[in-house]
């Protein structure tokens, strides 16, 4: 008794239709991956991947292989639907976790106020901007120094 999940993964009826397009219109018009790959100025490896569903591509693949190949635009009108399959597989995933960001520092204070600040600084500014820098990363190693057994 086999019942079909409702987990079950949708067939990538778009994606599959973008990339037999893309293979044929690359092989009609004589072209290996690394060729399309150089006209495109994408990686011959991203071409590859697409091709074989292993990843997908994006509209701007799309609307570059179709100026390439010849195509009317026929991979970009397909890239819709192809971003939709995305977006659904992407979901399936689960959200994606991002690192915490790392504590802020006075170096990084001091960093910021010497690049944002930059033009208005004059010279003579900026180095005892840089000094005070110099004294915290000091500090710092002089504690860690400390710390020590």
């Amino acid at each position: 008794m086999d019942r079909a999940s409702s987990d079950a993964v949708p067939d990538p009826v778009a994606s599959r239709r973008f990339r037999r397009e893309l293979r044929r219109w690359r092989t009609r018009n004589g072209l290996t991956q690394r060729a399309l790959a150089d006209r495109v100025r994408f990686s011959r490896e991203t071409v590859a991947a697409v091709e074989s569903g292993r990843r997908y591509g994006s509209l701007e693949l799309a609307v570059r292989c179709d100026e390439a190949l010849g195509t009317g635009g026929l991979l970009a009108s397909l890239w819709p639907e192809v971003a939709r399959e995305q977006l659904a597989a992407d979901g399936r995933r689960g959200p994606r976790e991002r690192p915490a960001p790392r504590p802020r520092t006075p170096a990084d204070d001091i960093v910021a106020m010497i690049v944002d600040n930059g033009a208005m600084l004059g010279p003579t500014e900026v180095v005892v901007e840089i000094d005070d820098l110099r004294s915290v990363i000091d500090r710092a190693l002089n504690r860690s120094r400390s710390r020590r057994p």
